[in-house]
């Protein structure tokens, strides 16, 4: 009888070294290919990154009328991502990181406009229209005037040489009670161009408007004449029309009413000196 082959004898039957031996060449070869490709990577990362440093692919030339927003660019520009990428690359400038970089550093810009070529960039600038000033929350409590835009923003400080469309003070609460008014948006300011509105046509009545001062839901507008006209703030159009109808018995520009109150509805409330 044939005696079975033992363990041993098994595994050294022919053929089965063969098959274990190309198992490995196939995995060494594999590792092959990925060392391969890994340098291939690596040598190829290489190329493009010093090819992103090279000066005939990068923002070199800033076109903007104004020298101090050139700065702020040169300044957003500057440095690499990552420490790898440099910012002012042409391939991966970044528009919005100068865009914030500059309103940030420029309060009083409404908008920022950038195109670019290759290596040179153009910034536009959109400066905000100053509406008038404002001076604190009250009268009485006169603060340091800032001046603002059509949407209420305080952007820059109110200097005597400053010309704002609207001559006169606004007093009103701001946004969020914030600890510094520049930066701020006065209250409701989308009902401000009514509240003017409304100023600019009472001064057509014998006085100009002093100042317009904004509490809560009324308004007190005081004329040069040193009468106060008192309405609810929003209500401007239905003021108006109260005033005008008791008009014949109103002089606005002699200064002989200490107030007007067009607060209540279909009433005209009148406090003589």
């Amino acid at each position: 009888m044939l005696a079975r082959p033992s363990s041993g004898e098994r595994d050294s039957l022919p053929g089965q070294g063969g098959r274990q031996s190309l198992a490995a060449r196939r995995r060494r070869g594999r590792r092959r290919v990925l060392a391969a490709f890994g340098i291939f990577l690596l040598l190829a990362s290489l190329v493009i990154i010093t090819g992103l440093r090279q000066s005939a692919v990068r923002i070199s030339r800033i076109e903007t009328a104004d020298p101090s927003t050139e700065s702020i660019v040169r300044a957003a520009l500057d440095g690499y991502y990552a420490g790898i990428i440099p910012r002012d690359s042409a391939f991966f400038f970044s528009a919005s990181r100068v865009r914030a970089r500059v309103m940030a550093a420029r309060p009083d810009i409404a908008a920022v406009s950038i195109s670019r070529s290759l290596t040179s960039l153009s910034v536009t600038i959109s400066e905000r229209v100053p509406i008038a000033r404002w001076c604190g929350l009250s009268p009485l409590a006169e603060e340091q005037c800032y001046i603002f835009d059509a949407n209420g923003y305080l952007y820059a400080p109110y200097a005597t040489t400053t010309q704002t469309v609207q001559d006169f003070t606004v007093y009103a609460p701001l946004e969020g009670s914030p600890a510094l008014p520049l930066r701020a948006t006065v209250l409701l300011a989308e009902k401000l161009p009514g509240t003017f509105d409304f100023a600019r046509r009472l001064g057509t009545l014998g006085s100009p408007v002093t100042y317009i001062h904004i509490r809560d839901d009324e308004v007190d507008d005081m004329l040069a004449s040193g009468t106060r006209v008192t309405y609810l703030f929003g209500q401007e159009q239905n003021a108006y029309t109260e005033l005008v109808s008791a008009s014949p018995n109103v002089n606005l520009a002699d200064g002989s009413f200490e107030y007007v109150d067009l607060r209540f509805n279909g009433k005209v409330y009148l406090k003589r000196r």
